[in-house]
């Protein structure tokens, strides 16, 4: 299993959030999504220039911005 950026995944590519590697207001933002170390999650779409990325999450539909995505490290 290898460790990638959420940002470099593919569309309906799955894997396992391993960290947030981000503190403050935009850490908190992203874990208050739901997006914490043990969830899994699936890339769903992306837009036409790639940015943002829509996840499925727990169930439900999620977009991110790259730049938020960056910070987000998955096992795929």
């Amino acid at each position: 299993m290898a460790n990638i950026n959420l940002r470099s995944m593919t569309i309906n590519q799955s894997g396992t959030i391993t960290a947030v590697k981000v503190g403050g207001e935009l850490g908190r933002r992203i874990r208050e999504m739901g997006l914490v170390p043990g969830t899994e999650i699936t890339i769903k779409q992306r837009a036409p220039l790639n940015d943002p990325v829509a996840l499925r999450v727990m169930g439900g539909t999620l977009t991110l911005r790259n730049n938020e995505a960056d910070y987000i490290v998955v096992e795929v």
